[in-house]
């Protein structure tokens, strides 16, 4: 086992980009905390011959918690689960949430790593997006949660509209200049029945251009690498001993358990979820019953998803493994779909792991798509 994820299903506003499960109403915020605590308890025989080695709050945003209800979860966990001496333990949060009061308050609990969603130090950005914070709160909450937590993570978005690349290479060095050790990093993308994807019907926002964002993605991996970041995942940077452990275990397959609504978990074997509904979600949980489908996963599945997280990870796809757990024909396939990317330059193959190159990085998604094994079973 390698972790347990915590959904927090609340946020103060919708930004404009988001798809995630929320509410922007908090009314049943005091019976959701002691839902979450009871799904974890009640999942406990899920985990009960292995180890938690980290534990993350998610969401919505995990920081409108009170430090109280977070040292709860996290005790529930602690009675109910056998966690490492040293767990990696996350709260996503966002920088109006993070008063001077409220950073040492957080630097006494269990908590040992941030994770800010700053997404850009531009007002014109955060308002296009709305985002509850400003500028000013995104840089004064770094300098005070850089005195009292060393493992920090900040989120930010490139791609946006009338982002030039100038605008997006100051955004990364105000970022540097905090002296974080992670980043992460993502394009904006437009999701169906979001406020982002009305606006732009609308006329009222620009589309997004997939060239613009693809010379964003090059100067930030050029700028970041040049400052010892490691590029460990197609979104994600890192100093050297901060790569998230939380994330990372997803990407090389580990077991977790997702707890709250729309909460994913995985076993090796079969990925369940929780409903995505506050509502039933709370009415299941206090009779006792998981909220959630589960689906059991074909060798196909697995083969798939490896392809997938392998590609985005400086750890590449073991051509081995492939061999070993799938057999000679997966192997066979995916030699032959690999040709015309190896041809392009997009992907390489050294000691028999195959990565993207620096060439293919951005298209890593795609290239993934394109090597997916599909009605074999």
């Amino acid at each position: 086992m390698s972790g347990i994820y915590i959904h927090i299903p609340f946020c103060k506003q919708a930004c404009h980009y988001c798809d995630f499960h929320f509410s922007t109403s908090m009314k049943k915020k005091d019976e959701m905390v002691l839902a979450l605590a009871n799904e974890i308890r009640l999942r406990k025989s899920e985990s009960a011959t292995e180890n938690i080695e980290t534990i993350y709050f998610g969401g919505g945003t995990p920081s409108v918690l009170s430090t109280d209800e977070i040292n709860f979860l996290i005790t529930t966990v602690y009675q109910n689960y056998t966690v490492v001496e040293n767990p990696e333990i996350t709260l996503e949060a966002n920088p109006d949430d993070l008063s001077s009061e409220r950073i040492q308050a957080l630097s006494k609990t269990k908590i040992n790593r941030l994770s800010i969603g700053i997404q850009s130090f531009f007002e014109d950005d955060l308002q296009m997006m709305n985002r509850a914070h400003n500028s000013a709160e995104a840089k004064k909450c770094l300098e005070e949660a850089t005195q009292y937590f060393d493992n920090i993570s900040l989120d930010l978005i490139y791609g946006i509209p009338n982002m030039s690349n100038e605008k997006w290479k100051q955004n990364i060095e105000t970022a540097l200049s905090f002296g974080i050790p992670h980043i992460s990093s993502y394009a904006l993308t437009v999701e169906p029945k979001t406020a982002l994807k009305k606006l732009i019907q609308t006329g009222k926002v620009a589309e997004p251009n997939d060239e613009v964002a693809q010379e964003h993605f090059m100067i930030l991996v050029e700028m970041l690498e040049a400052n010892d970041f490691i590029h460990y995942e197609l979104s994600n940077f890192g100093k050297e001993n901060y790569f998230s452990k939380n994330n990372s275990s997803y990407w090389i397959g580990k077991k977790y358990i997702g707890i709250g609504p729309s909460a994913h978990s995985y076993d090796g074997i079969s990925r369940s979820w929780n409903i995505a509904n506050n509502t039933l979600y709370l009415k299941s949980i206090q009779d006792n019953q998981l909220p959630n489908e589960v689906e059991s996963l074909t060798l196909t599945d697995r083969y798939n998803e490896y392809i997938m997280t392998g590609l985005r990870t400086i750890w590449g796809v073991d051509l081995n493994r492939i061999e070993s757990e799938f057999g000679e024909t997966y192997l066979d396939y995916l030699i032959k779909q690999t040709e015309k990317f190896l041809n392009d330059e997009l992907v390489s193959i050294e000691n028999n792991i195959l990565k993207p190159t620096k060439k293919g990085k951005f298209l890593t998604d795609g290239i993934a798509s394109d090597l997916f094994y599909l009605n074999l079973e």
